[in-house]
């Protein structure tokens, strides 16, 4: 009966650690820190992580210059076809969140209200990316 019992014992732990894994969602940090050479390859990384993985909860963290994709009228220096405001807001519709260093924006001198309506601020971006990675459990890509 004390082995039938174990073994039920076990045969459950073991189900809700398989179920435990099924559920797990993979949660992304994208780390932006120069625009010019990230912001379009990330958005594109970003879409196809997506594409391939749509239940992925990602966030994009900016600071320094890589916050300028964000801004107001924004677009692509190499192609200037490339709207960043339009390639965002997709990307938002999809559960995406675009975050911006509040103490480049001092350090900068720049209003929140350049910023495209997508953009959500945090205090500091190489805090966040830390708080992200160490308690939250996100992995960390820079494109």
């Amino acid at each position: 009966m004390i082995k039938i019992a174990r073994l039920l014992a076990a045969f459950v732990a073991c189900w809700m650690l398989a179920l435990g894994a099924a559920q797990a969602q993979d949660k992304v940090v994208y780390h932006i820190d120069d625009w010019r050479a990230q912001a379009t390859k990330g958005l594109r990384n970003i879409r196809n992580h997506l594409d391939t993985v749509p239940e992925t909860r990602i966030i994009v963290v900016t600071h320094a210059d890589g916050i300028d994709f964000l801004m107001e009228g924004a677009k692509d220096p190499k192609n200037p076809n490339i709207d960043y405001a339009s390639l965002v807001s997709a990307l938002k519709a999809r559960g995406v969140r675009f975050e911006v260093c509040e103490i480049t924006l001092r350090t900068r001198d720049i209003k929140k209200d350049q910023f495209i309506m997508d953009a959500d601020f945090t205090p500091s971006g190489v805090a966040r990316i830390g708080q992200l990675q160490s308690r939250e459990r996100y992995a960390y890509i820079k494109p």
